[in-house]
């Protein structure tokens, strides 16, 4: 069973830095795109990163100078280094990807429970 499954979550100050980490794991034949989204309380989920499955990256506008993206193709991991927080960045961060289990042969949506992130002084 493919499972997704986030760590790094947790306190920061205003001006602080967490780094997200995102593991698929499971019988998988293929990851293609990965990223990150992110709700917080009383608001829609919105993305907030991701690598198309081409390789290439989008950022939220909210986000942009401030948080990178990474992946490791060999771990099917990818990362969320957040720099310069703020306290708006509060949230449970969610980790997606598409993947093509084996056995099923067709790429499929897939969640992670999420990390919270919490930004305060």
């Amino acid at each position: 069973q493919v499972q997704l499954v986030e760590s790094g979550g947790g306190l920061a100050q205003p001006g602080g830095s967490l780094n997200l980490s995102c593991a698929a794991s499971g019988k998988i034949v293929r990851v293609n795109a990965m990223g990150w989204y992110r709700q917080a309380p009383g608001k829609q989920r919105e993305l907030v990163a991701t690598f198309t499955s081409g390789g290439s990256t989008n950022y939220a506008d909210s986000v942009k100078g401030r948080f990178t993206i990474s992946r490791d193709n060999a771990k099917n991991t990818v990362y969320l280094q957040m720099n310069s927080l703020k306290p708006e960045d509060t949230a449970v961060y969610l980790c997606n990807a598409k993947i093509v289990p084996f056995g099923v042969w067709v790429s499929s949506d897939y969640w992670g429970k999420g990390t919270l992130v919490t930004v305060s002084s």
